[in-house]
C-alpha cells in the first residue's frame, strides 16, 4: 500500500476487515452529525462547498470530530482528485513528488485536494514545500490539527488557508451515531441483530468525550462481547459496556491546546472562589495523567498572583502540598492537591502585589536607570566616604516611630507608589499599618544616624 490513497468508495466501506468507526464514515453532507455551525444550510463552510470555492482550508478540532470525513466529502461534492497522507510518515522529498502530480493534473483539468493530517507535526521546512503550489492554485490544501495553529502553523501558510474550528460532539449526536451503526446492515452492526438501551448507549457517548472514532470502537468490543453470550438475540448490557471501556477516555494532551485550557480552568474557578469547579478541574488534570507536580507549580502561582499577602498562610499550604506530592506521590498525593485548591478558592483575594510588581517591572523597561542614592549606599573605604557615600542617611532604628523621613527611591520615581493593598484578610491589617507610615512619614526631621550605623 502507497502512501497516497484514494477517496474510500461504497464498496470499500463493506469491507468488514475495516473498523466500525471507518466503515461508518459519512459520505454526504446529509449524514454528517455535529459542526452544524458549519456546515448547516447558510452556515459559511456549506456555502462555500456549494459554490465550489473552498479554497485551502485548516480543520482544528479535538480527535473524532470529523476533520478527515469532511475533507472526503468536499472532494467528493467537488469531483477533486483527493490525496491523503498523515505528516507523521512523509517528508519533503514526498510531498514534492505529490506537488509535481497535482500540477501536471491541473494541465489536464483534474482538480487535487491534499489532505494532510495532523498537520501540525510538519516542521517549518516541510510547511514552505506547499506555499508556492497553493499560491498558483495547482493544490486545494486540507489540514487537520488537534493543536492550536496560530502556534503550529507557519504564519504564511496559515494566511493562504481559512481556519475553521470543529467542536466535539455532544452526547445525543454520539448516541444519534451509535443508533445508526447498530442498525445499519450494510455498513453497520445490523446484521448482528443487537439490542441496546438508550441509556447504555448514552453511557458510551459520556466515557468517551464528544469523540465519534471513540464510540465507535467502544460499540464495537461491546457488540463482540455481546454476542460471545450466544443469546439469539444480544443485548448490550450496562456490564458489558463497562468491560467494553476498560478506563474512560479523557480528551487530553499533556503538551497540547487542552493541556493550558484545563490549567486556565482551574486557575480562573480558584480565582473565582468557586472550590466546586476548582475541584472537578484538578480532577480532570490528574485522572488524565497530568504530571501532578506540575499542577503543583501552578497551584503555587495561584498562591502567590491571586492571594498573595491577604493570606500569607496560602503560600506555605500549596509549598507543603507540593512537597506532599513529591514525597508520597500519586494516588495519595491529590489529596494535599484537592486541600490546597480548596483552601486557595476559599482564601481572601488580593492581586496587589502581582499588579504591584507588573508596575515595577513597567517603569524598569521604560525610565532611566537612575544610580542609586548617595544616602542609601554604604561607606566601606574612607575614599567611598569622602565621595558622599552614606551621607545624610537615617537609621530607622534611632528614629521614633522607625519610620524616617529619607527618599528610598530615585530622582526620577520619587513619588510613585506601587504596592497597594486591598481590605481583604491581612491585607486590610497592612493597609492600616501603611497609612500610619504615611501620617509618621512626614512629622520627622532628617536626623544624622550613628557612626557606623547601617
Amino acid at each position: 500500500m502507497g502512501l497516497f490513497q484514494p477517496t474510500p468508495n461504497a464498496s470499500s466501506a463493506t469491507d468488514r476487515t475495516r473498523p466500525l468507526a471507518d466503515r461508518m464514515r459519512p459520505r454526504t453532507l446529509e449524514e454528517y452529525v455535529g459542526q452544524e455551525h458549519l456546515i448547516g444550510p447558510g452556515k459559511p463552510l456549506r456555502a462555500q462547498i456549494e459554490r465550489d470555492d473552498t479554497g485551502s482550508l485548516i480543520f482544528w478540532g479535538p480527535p473524532g470530530t470529523g476533520k478527515t470525513t469532511l475533507a472526503q466529502i468536499i472532494a467528493r461534492m467537488t469531483k477533486a482528485e483527493f490525496i491523503e497522507f498523515s505528516a507523521v510518515l512523509v517528508g519533503i522529498k514526498e510531498i514534492k513528488q505529490v506537488m509535481a502530480d497535482a500540477e501536471r493534473a491541473r494541465q489536464y483539468g483534474t482538480r487535487t485536494i491534499v489532505f494532510i493530517d495532523e498537520i501540525h507535526r510538519f516542521n517549518k521546512a516541510q510547511q514552505d514545500a506547499f506555499l508556492p503550489h497553493v499560491e498558483k492554485g495547482n493544490i486545494r490544501l486540507i489540514g487537520a490539527t488537534t493543536e492550536n495553529p496560530s502556534f503550529e502553523i507557519n504564519s504564511a501558510l496559515l494566511s493562504r488557508c481559512r481556519v475553521y474550528v470543529l467542536q466535539p460532539l455532544t452526547e445525543d449526536q454520539i448516541v444519534q451515531l451509535l443508533k445508526r451503526a447498530l442498525t445499519d446492515e450494510e455498513r453497520g452492526l445490523g446484521a448482528m441483530k443487537l439490542r441496546a438501551s438508550g441509556d447504555v448507549l448514552k453511557r458510551i457517548a459520556s466515557y468517551t468525550s464528544g469523540d465519534a472514532r471513540s464510540a465507535y470502537n467502544v460499540l464495537e468490543v461491546a457488540a463482540g462481547l455481546a454476542q460471545q453470550a450466544g443469546d439469539q438475540r444480544a443485548e448490550i448490557t450496562d456490564e458489558i459496556v463497562r468491560n467494553a471501556l476498560q478506563k474512560r477516555t479523557l480528551l487530553y494532551d499533556k503538551a497540547g491546546e487542552e493541556h493550558y485550557n484545563l490549567i486556565s480552568a482551574l486557575h480562573k474557578s480558584v480565582r473565582n472562589s468557586d472550590p466546586d469547579a476548582a475541584l472537578y478541574w484538578l480532577g480532570r488534570m490528574i485522572e488524565a495523567g497530568e504530571d501532578p507536580l506540575y499542577i503543583a507549580r501552578r497551584v503555587v502561582r495561584m498562591a502567590i498572583e491571586d492571594i498573595g499577602l491577604a493570606d500569607p498562610n496560602a503560600l506555605s499550604l500549596c509549598m507543603a502540598a507540593r512537597d506532599a506530592v513529591d514525597f508520597i506521590g500519586m494516588p495519595e498525593g491529590n489529596l494535599a492537591l484537592a486541600q490546597a485548591v480548596v483552601y486557595l478558592s476559599a482564601a481572601p483575594k488580593s492581586n496587589a502585589l502581582y499588579t504591584a510588581y507588573s508596575a515595577v517591572r513597567q517603569d524598569i523597561e521604560q525610565t532611566a536607570a537612575e544610580p542609586v542614592p548617595l544616602h542609601l549606599r554604604n561607606a566601606p573605604t574612607g575614599l567611598m566616604k569622602g565621595l558622599g557615600y552614606g551621607k545624610d542617611y537615617q537609621y530607622a532604628h534611632d528614629v521614633e516611630g522607625k519610620v524616617a523621613n529619607m527618599q528610598c527611591l530615585p530622582d526620577n520615581l520619587r513619588d510613585r507608589v506601587y504596592y497597594r493593598p486591598t481590605n481583604e484578610g491581612i491585607e486590610k491589617r497592612i493597609r492600616e499599618r501603611m497609612e500610619e507610615i504615611k501620617r509618621l512619614r512626614p512629622q520627622k526631621s532628617p536626623q544624622k544616624s550613628p557612626q557606623g550605623s547601617t
